[in-house]
């Protein structure tokens, strides 16, 4: 595997994007790897990387390009000035990058994002016809705007890809009552989607430097991530 920093235009500023490319010889298909509160960071790094070691080109780009980087501001603030429209520009740009390499196969893109990303990866799946697949690591908020304009739930009928969701019952946001309600609206708009809920987890079970972090959870979750791409983008 290699990685490298790529950067993309977006509103006349420059993003930066995490890569992270399988060794040996493609085209491979992609993931855009969305960022949790904490941004482009060890965490999400990591995932990038064993998304390219299963043989996927991960990009990841820096929702907080435009915030100063300097500010010593807690993630969650900074997550909090994030918007949806501005999001969907970035997230385009990411996707419309990772088509223009030659590292990635053509038209098999798909994306997966975890906690904050995890909603964004659902509000993509409903903008991005174009994508193959969508994966949901316990995103909270989809019920809610980010500034102007509907939730990503208002929005579900857009969705055209299959969407993988994978959460932990002893969440609060997502609540179980919230999954059970993104459940029932996919399955009342007949789009195609499966969802994992485990037992005795809470949220950022994946994140091993979070205290929620459970092994045997994380390799299930992440074992189900891979079937998905594989039945739909590989």
């Amino acid at each position: 595997m290699t990685a490298r920093w790529d950067s993309v235009t977006v509103d006349g500023d420059a993003m930066r994007c995490y890569a992270a490319i399988p060794a040996g010889e493609g085209p491979w298909p992609a993931v855009v790897v969305i960022q949790h509160a904490g941004g482009v960071d060890g965490f999400i790094q990591e995932m990038a990387g064993r998304f390219a070691a299963a043989g996927y080109v991960a990009i990841a780009p820096d929702l907080y390009h435009r915030q100063d980087p300097e500010s010593g501001e807690d993630p969650l603030t900074r997550m909090g000035r994030l918007r949806d429209g501005e999001i969907v520009r970035d997230v385009n740009a990411a996707i419309d990058h990772a088509g223009r390499m030659g590292e990635v196969a053509a038209g098999r893109i798909g994306i997966a994002g975890f906690c904050m990303g995890g909603r964004v990866s659902y509000l993509m799946a409903t903008h991005v016809p174009s994508l193959r697949a969508a994966v949901v690591f316990y995103g909270g908020n989809i019920m809610a705007p980010w500034g102007e304009g509907p939730a990503p739930f208002d929005r579900t009928e857009s969705i055209v890809c299959p969407l993988l969701g994978l959460f932990g019952e002893q969440d609060t946001n997502p609540s179980p009552a919230d999954v059970a309600k993104l459940d029932a609206e996919l399955t009342r708009l007949g789009k195609q989607h499966e969802f994992h809920t485990y037992a005795g987890v809470g949220h950022a079970f994946m994140n091993a430097a979070r205290p929620g972090y459970r092994q045997d959870v994380a390799e299930d979750a992440w074992g189900e991530c891979l079937g998905w791409l594989q039945q739909h983008l590989s």
